[in-house]
């Protein structure tokens, strides 16, 4: 769980409707705060520029659109991310490899303990 009084706000970046709401659920119940929850890559690049975010769960692929412009944006910034994917590692942009990933499914304590680690890196 995230710090009492120090309410971490998590960007999701996911093209899949039932995944996303799943997420959203996850982290509220963690005790994370939402920064919003986005489909495209244009709208990822746009929430970074205009929001607060302290770390961004980020599925590999949206559709025909790969991740690696807002993977590329968080990381200039500084901002901590967790690639979320079905594909495994295979499927992370070579120039983010070494990142935290979670393979599709995973399960709350999965989201808990990455997130948790991550942030604490940061």
């Amino acid at each position: 769980m995230s710090e009492i009084g120090e309410k971490k706000r998590i960007l999701i970046v996911e093209d899949e409707p039932f995944i996303a709401l799943t997420l959203e659920d996850m982290l509220d119940e963690l005790g994370f705060g939402l920064v919003g929850t986005v489909s495209h890559i244009a709208e990822a690049l746009e929430m970074i520029e205009r929001e607060a975010v302290d770390c961004a769960l980020l599925d590999v692929n949206l559709g025909s659109e790969k991740i690696d412009p807002v993977a590329d944006r968080l990381a200039a910034r500084g901002c901590p991310f967790i690639f979320t994917t079905g594909y495994g590692a295979s499927g992370i942009p070579a120039a983010h490899v070494g990142r935290p990933v979670l393979q599709k499914p995973f399960r709350m304590d999965d989201l808990a303990g990455t997130l948790n680690a991550t942030l604490a890196k940061a």
